[in-house]
């Protein structure tokens, strides 16, 4: 691919798979009553095909969606 896109951070840094990111606020997650707090670390994050977006696993919520605005690599 010659326009491969690259996932970053809010502070610019490359993101890639397997990378753990911290939140950089408190998210409230859709369709549940579950907010995950601020400097949570997610481990073992996945790429998406949305340069803005990964997936990730918390322990309060599986297959979660973030958007890379709120997250630092950690």
């Amino acid at each position: 691919m010659a326009d491969e896109t690259i996932t970053r951070d809010s502070n610019g840094a490359q993101l890639n798979e397997g990378d753990s990111v911290t939140l950089i606020k408190d998210l409230k997650v859709k369709g549940t009553s579950e907010t995950i707090k601020r400097g949570t670390l997610v481990k073992g994050i996945r790429l998406t095909a949305n340069p803005g977006e990964i997936e990730c696993n918390t322990k309060q919520v599986k297959g979660l969606v973030l958007k890379t605005e709120f997250l630092k690599k950690a």
